[in-house]
């Protein structure tokens, strides 16, 4: 079991995900009010509320991992893209994460950001990212991850660094998932490779998401059915049932369902596209923009958003994650919405999680 110091925890998916692997969260700190407060109903623990730039590294408690999903606005494409901008600071906090790794000399971090920082000023920023941590005294491998391989039907990239303090034993990390098996080695970096990190590492990754399991919905061309302990339950026009977290490929004769982006703004788009194909995971939840599904019985099209308890299960949460404030009041469904697009997918850092428990190394 790992002790684990968790930078911008949010409403505490990093924390899920790692307890979830069996390791243990000793410290949090989150500076937004909403998210800490959502936090603390579901782990009965306040988050440390301060600002991480104020924070002295010699009051935190030593710990074996620090994770963190730092600020992403900044390199999205779905932001102004400003990366390391002396005007829009959240950038910056990736150095924050290096002084307190460098005060703290935790044995490993696990750190989280959008496939744009990849490839953001020309791969230059992610090569002061990996040169920082390097010259902290870290060897570092990363992917980019994709959660529809995880037991989401979620299109959702997200970039995930692993490092190990050199000198120490190196878990092996990557690559993980489905996509990693038929994966070319160019969506990830091993330890060793480190010098050359930034010729073709923007590729998107092109996999299927895993089957099967006993008590899963599936939705693919031919529509929503219930995989039942050998048999699928199909469910007929009159019902359609709530989309779950673990839906794969499948199905037989029932009405089929679609993804779509912001249901009531016909003119959205997401990569180009309104609808998503028979078979295809969700669009990539994100903190601005709806979603929905489009159901047909072959007569009628029908359009309604996801609800946000569908979203916390997109993103591998317990249902009712972030229904409900610390002290007990409801959150907004547009609040809900927002948390769900700003957080990582649970079942995608439990994997890496899992990993470091297998005790596996180089």
């Amino acid at each position: 079991m790992l002790t684990i110091l968790d930078l911008f925890s949010g409403i505490g998916g990093f924390r899920l995900a790692l307890e979830n692997a069996g390791h243990k969260v000793i410290w949090s700190n989150e500076i937004l009010e909403k998210p800490r407060s959502i936090y603390e109903r579901n782990f009965k623990e306040k988050p440390d509320p301060r600002d991480i730039r104020t924070i002295n590294p010699d009051e935190l408690p030593d710990a074996d991992l620090l994770c963190g999903g730092f600020p992403c606005a900044t390199f999205s494409i779905a932001g102004k893209r400003t990366g390391f901008c002396q005007t829009d600071t959240r950038g910056s906090l990736f150095f924050e994460i290096c002084r307190i790794l460098r005060a703290k000399r935790t044995k490993y971090f696990i750190l989280e950001n959008v496939k744009g920082l990849l490839n953001h000023d020309n791969g230059r920023t992610f090569g002061v990212i990996l040169a920082s941590l390097d010259e902290l005294g870290y060897d570092v491998q990363w992917e980019l991850l994709n959660s529809k391989n995880f037991g989401v039907p979620q299109n959702r990239e997200r970039i995930f660094i692993v490092g190990s303090l050199r000198g120490k034993r190196r878990p092996k990390i990557f690559p993980i998932g489905n996509a990693s098996q038929e994966d070319d080695g160019k969506n990830r970096g091993e330890p060793e490779e480190r010098q050359g990190f930034f010729s073709n590492i923007s590729p998107t990754l092109d996999a299927n998401y895993s089957k099967g399991g006993a008590s899963r919905q599936y939705v693919n061309e031919a529509g929503v059915a219930q995989w039942r302990r050998g048999y699928f339950r199909e469910y007929k026009s009159d019902g359609t049932p709530t989309l779950t977290a673990n839906m794969g490929t499948g199905g037989h004769n029932v009405p089929f369902v679609r993804a779509v982006i912001t249901p009531d703004r016909a003119e959205k788009r997401q990569n180009g596209r309104r609808f998503k194909d028979d078979g295809e995971p969700a669009f990539t939840l994100g903190a601005q923009d709806k979603h929905g599904v489009a159901i047909s019985d072959g007569e009628k099209l029908d359009i309604r958003k996801l609800t946000p308890m569908e979203c916390e299960r997109l993103q591998g949460f317990p249902d009712n994650w972030t229904k409900y404030y610390a002290d007990g009041t409801l959150v907004s469904d547009s609040e809900r919405y927002e948390r769900c697009g700003r957080t990582i997918t649970v079942t995608v850092v439990q994997s890496i999680g899992e990993r470091f428990a297998k005790n596996e190394y180089y």
